[in-house]
């Protein structure tokens, strides 16, 4: 595949000659990818294969839990510990490198959360998540009736404790891939059938406010066609987001800079390796990665 080239600013970012590799294949819908630094690996979830996987260049791929309550979106926070966002259970739990497993979120005002989906960390310990209901739909999680009326995006403080409700009830049809600016000033949230992004100030506390539009029309949001899903922001504050034919690529105005096309539909991204300057590109049934002249941003586990 190519790197379709529409500003000659995405050239800064990756090498238009560069190649889109794929390393593995074989799984069902691979999604919620994480680089482990120290032990060079890359997590990844199948929700329809309910299985957790990790894959290396030493060893390939490897089987890490089965069943994984068809898990989808995962994170390390600055301690080390994985957040898993699980369709099955409609949590957010903590898992500790000791094997400890600590649920985070499950209800929001006394109602079962949807399906918790994507999760990002602040440096300051603060956790914020996605609740789409695609973890209630056959094939990607269980089957049931929806609780609550509504599909949000939600902060748990650096203590713990319930989970606050950031974005008005009726902001997103479906909420999906979020992340934060270089500065964690900017927090970025997409939606995946209005096939759009929409951008916050984060405050000290941890709300947010002035919600804008930040790009749009990014496909038409049907699934077959590709659609923003997973969502990543570099060091220099360009936005990589999951769309029709791959991954697109917008500059901090939200100026479409191009594409970097893969072979199948892309569930997320992850920067891995040595420098964080491999991205790592789930799509469907295999793993894909290319190399980028950009690390990701800085992120509190890193």
């Amino acid at each position: 595949m190519a790197i379709n080239v529409k500003s000659q600013k995405l050239e800064q970012l990756i090498d238009p000659s560069s190649e889109v590799e794929r390393v593995a294949t074989g799984f069902t819908f691979t999604e919620g990818p994480i680089w482990n630094h120290a032990g060079e690996f890359l997590l990844f979830s199948d929700m329809p294969g309910d299985v957790r996987r990790r894959w290396s260049e030493r060893d390939g791929v490897e089987e890490v839990m089965r069943p994984s309550n068809k898990c989808n979106g995962m994170v390390y926070d600055r301690d080390g510990n994985l957040l898993v966002c699980e369709h099955v259970t409609s949590s957010l739990v903590r898992e500790h490198p000791d094997g400890r497993r600590e649920t985070l979120a499950t209800h929001y005002q006394g109602k079962e959360l949807n399906s918790p989906n994507d999760v990002v960390t602040r440096s300051d310990g603060t956790i914020y998540f996605s609740d789409p209901i695609f973890g209630r739909v056959r094939g990607f999680g269980l089957e049931r009736e929806q609780d609550l009326s509504f599909q949000g995006v939600y902060r748990i403080a650096p203590g713990g404790g319930d989970p606050d409700l950031v974005v008005s009830e009726d902001e997103f049809e479906q909420p999906n891939g979020l992340c934060f600016s270089p500065d964690e000033s900017l927090l970025y949230i997409n939606d995946t059938p209005r096939a759009l992004i929409r951008v916050y100030d984060v405050q000290g506390d941890g709300s947010l406010t002035n919600g804008r539009p930040f790009a749009a029309n990014i496909g038409s949001g049907v699934i077959e066609e590709g659609i923003p899903d997973g969502m990543k922001c570099d060091q220099q504050g360009n936005i990589w987001v999951t769309g029709p034919k791959g991954v697109w690529v917008f500059s901090p105005e939200g100026e479409h800079l191009g594409t970097v096309e893969v072979p199948e539909n892309v569930g997320n991204i992850a920067w891995g390796g040595p420098d964080w300057k491999m991205l790592y590109m789930p799509s469907s049934t295999s793993l894909y990665r290319v190399a980028t002249k950009v690390a990701s941003a800085r992120l509190p586990y890193h």
